[in-house]
């Protein structure tokens, strides 16, 4: 009923947000994270960023997209785990409906304590951007929104 609502609200009025999933993988002692937003938004903004005429569902050169892709989500979402800035591997992305799902891992991390994030997707595109947030460590899960210009969270677990 609720995804009905948005649905419909969508025709009627344009909300514009992103949703992040950060979760530690004690397996694989890494850090899984996984941003959904809007592609027709993205690709406006990394249009405009990059200053290149894009095409996220089909890419005339899919290597330049996905090197604009790993830039701009590395730059737009900063990960620091118990006081350290780490650089995340880009690993790819997928389109699902409306948008683009873009997937990216910090390996070798044994065990957090804290997780700061500095989230600016899309902020340079639309001042009524909100980004969701999902993180969870050790099976606890946190959850906030960052409104524009809202950027930064930290979490302890």
């Amino acid at each position: 009923m609720i995804n009905f609502i948005f649905l419909i609200l969508g025709f009627f009025h344009p909300f514009y947000v992103s949703v992040t999933e950060i979760n530690h993988n004690a397996k694989t002692k890494s850090i899984e994270i996984s941003t959904k937003i809007f592609f027709d938004d993205l690709e406006a903004d990394l249009e405009e960023s990059y200053k290149l005429k894009l095409d996220i569902i089909k890419p005339t050169d899919k290597a330049q997209l996905d090197k604009c892709l790993a830039d701009y989500i590395r730059k737009s979402l900063i990960v620091k785990i118990d006081g350290k800035v780490y650089t995340a591997n880009y690993i790819g992305y997928e389109i699902q409906g409306e948008a683009a799902w873009c997937y990216l891992e910090i390996p070798k991390i044994n065990k957090v304590g804290t997780i700061e994030v500095n989230n600016s997707i899309l902020y340079n595109l639309r001042k009524e951007q909100i980004n969701m947030l999902n993180v969870t460590v050790g099976g606890k899960r946190q959850s906030t929104k960052l409104n524009y210009p809202e950027r930064k969270v930290m979490m302890k677990f």
